[in-house]
């Protein structure tokens, strides 16, 4: 089989693509031939070694983010059977409850091998059945991008029918947000700083747009939308001195959700605590907040955005696709039809 394998230290340059035999799985493993892998913005920190739980498994296999079908089975396993289509779990240990920090020595592409290899083996515990009505392509976005968003609005304070979400950004999970939140009857304000992005965002369903280039004091904008209220749910994707806009921009008793590798920075807690806004931490979620996701968006039909496939072979162009910040939602690699 062929596998991408990241050597320490090169960057992209360290991204090489390998021959490897096909392995086999033990007892209560699961063989998967991967059709499909998703980036993430973790994907590129990972290459550039600046993002890491634990020590970094040598020729480590990248991206957290893919699916494929259950190809053989090991003794014991009882959850899935050969034929069946699935994704794999961001943190492989994470099945449910609170999140406890030995999870992330679990963290696929980082903490352990990744999905950018033809073949990978798991642990049947760590794969989640994919919705029928998505491609591999779609199913591969879900991982990571997808639960979180998911976490972020139904994990913890779920947004209710009526509340208002402010979302940041075109990237991934900003657009599932922004999907999630409108499936659940919420009104959504985005923000961007491209032009076409915003529209984009529009379409999808987005009820108001914000430029903050535009508007540098974004979160005035976003206080007059909401009659000097606030919005309920905020999810904050870019950190650092950001927060303290984002906390601005909330209602009293709201909730901003921090999400990702966010930039350090100050803020002022005062400001939180005089608005009693609740500042959530999240990392990702766990299998069963992906097995609720998958259930709410196979009832409505939901598809992510996919901004461009990339084939195996050039994996590199993804990633650098991905550092260009040009994308609207996922960018994807597909493996094709490989035997």
């Amino acid at each position: 089989m062929q596998v991408y394998h990241l050597l320490p230290g090169q960057g992209l340059d360290g991204l090489v693509l390998r021959q490897a035999d096909t392995p086999r799985p033990g007892p209560g493993q699961v063989l998967v031939k991967m059709r499909a892998a998703s980036l993430n913005y973790r994907d590129l920190r990972v290459a550039e070694g600046q993002y890491a739980l634990g020590s970094v498994p040598e020729n480590l296999v990248p991206l957290s983010d893919g699916a494929g079908d259950v190809v053989d089975i090991g003794p014991e396993v009882t959850r899935v059977q050969p034929g069946d289509r699935v994704a794999a779990l961001f943190l492989q240990h994470w099945l449910g409850g609170e999140f406890e920090e030995a999870f992330g020595i679990s963290a696929l592409g980082g903490s352990c091998h990744g999905v950018l290899s033809e073949y990978a083996v798991f642990d049947q515990n760590g794969l989640v059945q994919l919705p029928a009505h998505l491609s591999y392509e779609e199913g591969a976005t879900l991982p990571c991008a997808g639960t979180t968003a998911w976490n972020a609005l139904f994990g913890g304070p779920a947004v209710k029918p009526g509340e208002t979400v402010l979302t940041l950004g075109t990237g991934g999970v900003s657009l599932f947000a922004l999907q999630f939140a409108k499936m659940a009857g919420a009104r959504v304000i985005a923000t961007s700083s491209n032009p076409a992005k915003l529209d984009y965002a529009l379409q999808l369903g987005a009820d108001e747009g914000i430029d903050y280039t535009a508007s540098p004091e974004w979160h005035e904008q976003v206080m007059a939308l909401t009659g000097w209220r606030g919005v309920d749910h905020v999810v904050e994707v870019v950190g650092g001195e950001n927060v303290g806009q984002s906390v601005e921009a909330t209602r009293n008793g709201g909730t901003v959700h921090l999400i990702g590798a966010q930039a350090g920075g100050l803020i002022d807690p005062t400001r939180v605590r005089r608005r009693n806004v609740t500042l959530r931490g999240l990392y990702v979620g766990s299998r069963a907040h992906f097995e609720a996701m998958n259930r709410a968006m196979a009832q409505h039909a939901l598809k992510p955005v996919i901004d461009r496939v990339f084939p195996f072979d050039e994996a590199k162009a993804a990633y650098r696709h991905l550092a260009a910040r040009a994308h609207m939602g996922k960018v994807v690699i597909t493996l094709g039809d490989k035997a």
